[in-house]
């Protein structure tokens, strides 16, 4: 308008043009002044659309759009998720504590907002995460902590643990809520704050290696049963809510079930027996903790069931 005195609506149509390459005609025959104008013009815009392509092609083979639609698919996973477990903090702890729940097919939901062990999580297969504050209302619920059945918190703090252990029991009341400590004079604070059950990794693997010299041999053989996850013979908890009638123990053995030891009870109000009796009578509410080879347990725990004709 100024070079070539062109009208407000030539002068936007011969920009239109030049910076699309259309390459029409001059609405009016350019000067010098304005064949120099034009030219710079389309350098610029030519410099503009570069980069521009070069950004989008950096985001998508640096992994963000990819990263975005992986996230994208596992928010689907995690909004259809029930009786999961949530773990807060992606640790040392806090990995062992997701391989065990792994073993079990156990599903996990990990929150963590470290941009480090988020790139770690993403490396692995089948790992289902949010990256976030884990100790914001509005993450525990992405997270689904209303229709989990368990929070574990590792976070690398008491006072990060603390803080999440406090925003999960008030979402959720009923949620069973496992927090590691570091500090004695934390544990009493987390019990307070909500925390069902509390653990001192560091106390519990002083007294492992304490055991080892005392009790070697029964170590070992805890560790085969527990941590190496024997195929041959494995420990596991199973729930008599299902039970379709009321059995003794000696109930259970003439019924041909003796490949399966009982070796402890939990009663409804919590006590433990240890080497339950042959007339000890189950309940529902009670729960049996028992040692067998896979397929052994598996029939047992259908035989309580009235699912095994």
């Amino acid at each position: 308008m100024l070079i070539e005195k062109y009208s407000i609506l030539d002068a936007f149509f011969m920009t239109i043009i030049t910076v699309a390459t259309v390459g029409y005609q001059e609405v009016h025959p350019l000067s010098p002044e304005g064949k120099i104008f034009t030219s710079f013009l389309i350098i610029f815009s030519f410099g503009i659309f570069a980069y521009a392509a070069s950004t989008l092609t950096r985001y998508i083979v640096s992994g963000v759009f990819r990263n975005y639609y992986k996230y994208s698919k596992v928010k689907k996973e995690i909004d259809n998720l029930i009786n999961h477990v949530i773990v807060v903090g992606y640790g040392r702890n806090g990995l062992q504590a997701i391989e065990e729940l792994q073993h079990h097919q156990i599903p996990v939901v990990i929150i963590d907002n470290r941009e480090t062990k988020i790139r770690e999580i993403q490396q692995k297969e089948g790992l289902l995460y949010i990256h976030d504050d884990p100790s914001s209302d509005e993450v525990l619920e992405r997270a689904g902590i209303k229709r989990a059945k368990a929070f574990i918190s590792v976070l690398p703090t008491d006072e990060e643990n603390l803080f999440a252990v406090i925003t999960a029991r008030e979402i959720n009341p009923q949620i069973t809520i496992i927090s590691r400590a570091i500090n004695f004079n934390t544990i009493k604070k987390l019990k307070t704050a909500g925390a069902s059950h509390v653990i001192m990794p560091d106390k519990i693997s002083g007294q492992h290696m304490a055991k080892m010299i005392a009790q070697p041999n029964i170590v070992e053989f805890l560790d085969y049963l527990m941590v190496e996850k024997s195929k041959d013979i494995l420990l596991e908890e199973i729930a008599c809510e299902d039970m379709s009638e009321s059995y003794t123990i000696e109930q259970l053995k003439s019924a041909g079930k003796e490949s399966i030891n009982i070796i402890g009870l939990k009663r409804s109000d919590g006590s433990y027996i240890v080497n339950p009796g042959a007339d000890i009578k189950l309940t529902i509410d009670d729960r049996l903790f028992v040692l067998g080879n896979h397929q052994d347990i598996i029939r047992f725990s259908d035989y309580l069931k009235n699912d095994e004709q």
